[in-house]
């Protein structure tokens, strides 16, 4: 049961997290360029926003419809195609001329993110051993994690300094190196047999999976009415400077490190109290935003607290997922998890918007935390694992 990963393991999982890694970077940078966007192009925030909220509804749309087509083509073949078009779709970003037209790219690359994370944790414990499982999964959540200290901050820098577009321009050229080392070394995977638009009702009939997409839906919509405006609201309400905001991401990025490490470690042992645990640690993470506001020190950590327990929550989400459904269908599982968690972003970053526009930027954490408490309240009573489950 000790036995270590070999580098036969190691070196296509190491693939999928580097594409994890470029993959989350895009899909947030927006986040961190919110208000240089909406300068460029004359525009509001929340009409910038929609570039989070549109992007995560189309994802919403054709993450099922897509891997169902998908589902046809041979894994390392689809795996491939799917980063050699994220390639494209980002240079088409950075050369954007018009919001329309960065829309419209963005849209492209939301095609490429929905067969993407549809197939990267079924790929990703599929390379291992079964007994490496759970660590592949948290080195893949890991990799969204890096995402957040080094991708999104790294991206808000450059758009400082040399402009937003620049931002995509870089990501679509790191994205073509990882396509190279993918082609490289990543294995042929065995195919698993095609899946029709007629087996969803079936699918759907699975009570566990119908569950955890509730609550995943509530998880991403709360995340994500706070977190798609965590720049205006540090710049508005903490009054912080742009290199101060700057290292608030990365921390919050690096402590979703610290809750991947923790799903590793504890979700196995106690698989119960963990899943309802970092559901409600991510709902007292957004009611104290506003209060911990008032000083550099306290939003810091808060931001940490609140990174490490929404990262904790997707990837035990994920590995729940993963116990409810077949090898077989694991990926369409996944692409309606996709979709669904998508639905939440997209739901999330258009109730944030209106909190921003109608009242204020400062209680978009109150308003997250309401849903966030639901969440927890279906966690506990409705998904959280029986003893029987667990054992």
């Amino acid at each position: 049961m000790n036995e270590k990963m070999t580098l036969k393991e190691w070196l296509p999982l190491l693939g999928i997290t580097f594409a994890a890694f470029i993959f989350n970077t895009s899909e947030f940078m927006p986040i961190a360029l919110l208000t240089d966007i909406g300068t460029d192009f004359q525009i509001s925030e929340a009409t910038a926003g929609s570039l989070i909220s549109v992007y995560a509804l189309f994802v919403m749309l054709l993450s099922f419809p897509l891997m169902v087509l998908a589902s046809k083509v041979e894994f390392r073949k689809l795996l491939l195609s799917t980063l050699f078009c994220f390639v494209v779709a980002q240079i088409l970003s950075g050369i954007a001329t018009s919001f329309n037209m960065l829309m419209v790219s963005r849209l492209l690359v939301a095609c490429t993110h929905a067969i993407f994370w549809s197939i990267a944790t079924p790929l990703g414990v599929r390379v291992v051993k079964e007994n490496h499982q759970s660590l592949a999964m948290s080195v893949i959540v890991s990799g969204s994690s890096i995402a957040m200290i080094f991708g999104m901050p790294l991206g808000r820098m450059i758009g400082l300094y040399v402009g937003w577009r620049m931002t995509f321009i870089v990501v679509g050229m790191i994205s073509l190196a990882i396509f190279l080392y993918l082609a490289c070394i990543f294995p042929r995977v065995e195919q698993t047999k095609s899946f029709s638009f007629k087996e969803l009702s079936t699918l759907l009939q699975n009570s566990k999976l119908i569950r955890i997409y509730v609550l995943t839906f509530l998880f991403a919509t709360a995340y994500y009415t706070g977190y798609s405006y965590i720049d205006p609201f540090l710049q508005q309400v903490s009054h912080l400077s742009d290199q101060f905001i700057t290292i608030v991401l990365m921390v919050f990025g690096s402590a979703g490190l610290v809750g991947s490490a923790l799903f590793s470690k504890f979700y196995d042992k106690k698989r119960s109290m963990f899943v309802s645990g970092m559901t409600i640690f991510m709902a007292i993470a957004l009611f104290l935003l506003y209060p911990a506001a008032k000083y550099p020190i306290t939003i810091l950590c808060l931001c940490a607290f609140w990174g490490m327990s929404a990262t904790a929550c997707n990837v035990t989400y994920q590995a729940e997922l993963l116990k409810a459904s077949s090898q077989e269908s694991s990926a369409i599982a996944m692409s309606i998890y996709s979709g669904i968690f998508n639905l939440g972003i997209s739901l999330g970053t258009y109730i944030g918007g209106e909190v921003t526009t109608y009242f204020t930027v400062a209680n978009i954490g109150y308003v997250g935390f309401v849903i966030a408490l639901f969440a927890f309240i279906y966690c506990r009573f409705r998904v959280q694992p029986t003893h029987k489950e667990i054992a």
